[in-house]
């Protein structure tokens, strides 16, 4: 079932790219070069975009994120784990200007 999960490329990446695009934006994806691997990168503004998706980064208060029945803790730790890292990858992009 999880091979089924695309991390790139997904309908919320798609809408928002094809918004920007028509707006004028320019980006570059993915970027290696900048932490966390944002999911857009405007080198011309020094601004970067990541789509999070609600499973996987468990947004406060959002309606949408859910928890598989099977092994409660062992998702419970990774969902924790991906919200420690998001806000550690956040802070230190925060540093870095």
């Amino acid at each position: 079932m999880m091979a089924g999960i695309k991390g790139k490329d997904t309908k919320p990446e798609l809408v928002l790219r094809r918004a920007l695009h028509a707006c004028g934006f320019r980006y570059r994806l993915y970027s290696k070069n900048v932490l966390g691997r944002p999911d857009l990168v405007f080198p011309k503004h020094h601004a970067i975009v990541f789509v999070h998706g609600c499973f996987w980064h468990r947004h406060k208060g959002c309606r949408y994120t859910t928890t598989p029945s099977t092994r409660p803790e062992f998702w419970q730790a990774k969902f924790d784990a991906n919200v420690i890292r998001d806000a550690a990858i956040r802070d230190q992009l925060i540093e870095a200007g």
